[in-house]
């Protein structure tokens, strides 16, 4: 009966980390389901088992109650045959948890998937519509505040993106293990240096749950950033990142025209 309780609360701690914490999220952004990083549930499971196990043996009887059992297990003499059972079923737990982390994948490589979408002629977004093959950072014209306006979208990159893109913006983040496939990495050639700033707004924008259902599976986690940033954020953010990984983005045939 000592080990229900504890194992009761750390099911429902689990629980409300794995389900509830993206539940709330989707409530204030809604379209999204936001993911809790396995390092993160990692951590938090950790604490909350300590944490139940030193709250189950504070009192004398609660300890007697908890460890009473696993000591007669391991030093009755009368109970070999059950304590052998004990010692196999606890190997073989090890043994599959260690199979499970070096076991072979037969999914298909991330490579194989698609990457970069053939965008929209248009996307919806923060109640208008965006023509994306004649859509331009209007930021960018701006040369007398162009460093301002980078050092701007700098501090949206550091509250919103750089924890899954990494500070290097090589797509190693703080979390970025928690995914698969990976978040983009922006120094790599192809990624942002093939891609026009509108189509990188637009990715940004709609995020994963915003591409079309041709070609999918896509090689994406990102969530939908039009709901939780202003239009103005976005572009100034695109702006950073471009300026930050030391590449241009790429001019289509018509916008070059144009100049």
């Amino acid at each position: 009966m000592h080990f229900l309780k504890p194992i009761i609360g750390v099911l429902v701690a689990y629980l409300l980390i794995k389900i509830g914490v993206p539940f709330l999220g989707s409530l204030s952004h809604p379209g999204t389901w936001p993911v809790v990083p396995t390092a993160v549930m990692k951590m938090y499971l950790f604490f909350i088992i300590a944490g139940a196990f030193v709250a189950s043996t504070f009192s004398e009887e609660g300890y007697n109650g908890l460890i009473g059992p696993i000591v007669d297990l391991y030093g009755n003499p009368a109970k070999a045959k059950l304590r052998l059972g004990a010692v196999a079923a606890v190997s073989l737990l090890g043994t599959w948890v260690a199979y499970q982390y070096v076991k072979p994948s037969f999914d298909a490589p991330v490579e194989l998937r698609s990457v970069h979408p053939a965008p929209p002629s248009s996307a919806n977004m923060w109640g208008k519509s965006f023509e994306l093959q004649t859509l331009k950072n209007p930021f960018r014209e701006d040369k007398a505040n162009f460093a301002k306006n980078v050092e701007e979208g700098g501090i949206v990159y550091y509250k919103n993106c750089f924890y899954c893109h990494g500070d290097k913006q090589d797509g190693k983040g703080h979390f970025y293990s928690a995914f698969n496939p990976i978040p983009a990495n922006f120094v790599d050639v192809g990624t942002i240096a093939m891609l026009t700033e509108s189509f990188v707004f637009w990715r940004v924008g709609t995020g994963g749950p915003g591409l079309p259902s041709e070609g999918a599976p896509w090689a994406t986690a990102m969530p939908v950033w039009h709901t939780m940033l202003s239009e103005e954020e976005v572009w100034k953010a695109v702006m950073f990142i471009y300026e930050q990984s030391g590449v241009q983005p790429r001019v289509t045939a018509t916008v070059a025209e144009k100049k």
